[in-house]
């Protein structure tokens, strides 16, 4: 698999990731072994997790794949901090003592003394300079090798970047993690825009539109599918309404079948080679999708078809003709 830089960073990535937002409650130890393995052999180095993703499960069960599937250093672990779940309710602590505390506690599912990339999960209520002096200790302490952001709109995108440049010594944020999809171009409005001037690598969450994208829910939900599990169907339900979703959703599947192309392959190829895009993270669930998925490494969309998905959902990107 082709590799990219982050930013303007010296990390070096696989230009598709692996999502484990599933692992620990959807995908079992067994079907994560599958999928780790898949996107190992293909080439993918990238493996992006949260405390928050099956209360540490995902991590614990990464963990233990590295110890006996893989070498810690064929892949690169990407984790956050700052969100997680407490007596059922989200909670969102950006201080410096939780960023530490989940970061410890990180390292320890993940039998390693390090992460490559680690995130802010969230923008939280507690000042962002003492947000920011946390993820300073975790690089220099060598507990961390770079920092970044997720899910950070575009000022607030901006604002933390400003801050880690304004003085030398501070660890330069590498990354900017954010939904983006033909589903969900809004980051093309600010965040991206803030990422480049910023030297950050952007690597967008849900590029196949939460799973609408691939057609499936076209005429009703699935049984097994996340839109009709009950903690994940909140999560599909605001992308399955029958006006502008399915216009594009119908736009991807006819792009599809004059390619001879999966929708999933379209739908992931138009974010991939997008202006900006580091890797987008794929949120597969068994081997097989991810398989389709990995698949489309040496193909690219025509400049006709990505220009029609363009103005289809949303109108020209702007930054495709700078």
């Amino acid at each position: 698999m082709h590799t990219r830089r982050v930013g303007h960073s010296g990390l070096q990535v696989s230009r598709l990731g692996l999502g484990t937002l599933t692992w620990g409650r959807d995908t079992q130890p067994p079907e994560a072994r599958s999928l780790l393995r898949t996107f190992h052999e293909a080439g993918g180095t990238l493996v992006d997790t949260a405390p928050a993703y099956g209360n540490g499960v995902a991590e614990q069960i990464l963990g233990k794949l590295i110890r006996t599937d893989l070498q810690r250093s064929e892949l690169v672990i990407a984790t956050k901090a700052g969100f997680g779940v407490r007596d059922g309710r989200r909670v969102v602590d950006t201080s410096r003592g939780a960023m530490l505390a989940d970061l410890a506690e990180s390292l320890r599912r993940l039998h390693t003394d390090h992460v490559d990339l680690w995130q802010v999960h969230a923008w939280g209520e507690a000042p962002l300079d003492e947000t920011l002096a946390a993820m300073d200790h975790a690089v220099s302490s060598g507990m961390a090798r770079y920092a970044g952001v997720s899910n950070y709109v575009g000022w607030q995108t901006a604002r933390a970047a400003t801050w880690q440049q304004a003085v030398p010594g501070r660890a330069p944020l590498s990354s900017v993690q954010v939904e983006y999809s033909l589903l969900t171009r809004r980051a093309e409005i600010e965040v991206l825009p803030a990422a480049r001037a910023h030297g950050m690598g952007v690597l967008p969450w849900s590029p196949l539109g939460r799973g609408v994208l691939t057609g499936k829910y076209r005429t009703g939900v699935p049984r097994g599918s996340r839109g009709a599990a009950d903690h994940f169907s909140w999560f599909v339900e605001p992308y399955l309404e029958e006006g502008k979703s399915r216009a594009i959703t119908d736009a991807v599947i006819r792009a599809a079948e004059g390619l001879d192309l999966t929708p999933a392959q379209v739908s992931l190829l138009w974010v991939r080679d997008a202006p900006g895009v580091t890797a987008p993270l794929l949120g597969a669930r068994t081997a097989d999708q991810l398989t389709e998925l990995l698949a489309v490494e040496e193909m690219t969309l025509p400049v006709e078809i990505v220009s029609a998905l363009d103005d289809v959902s949303g109108g020209p990107n702007l930054a495709r003709t700078e």
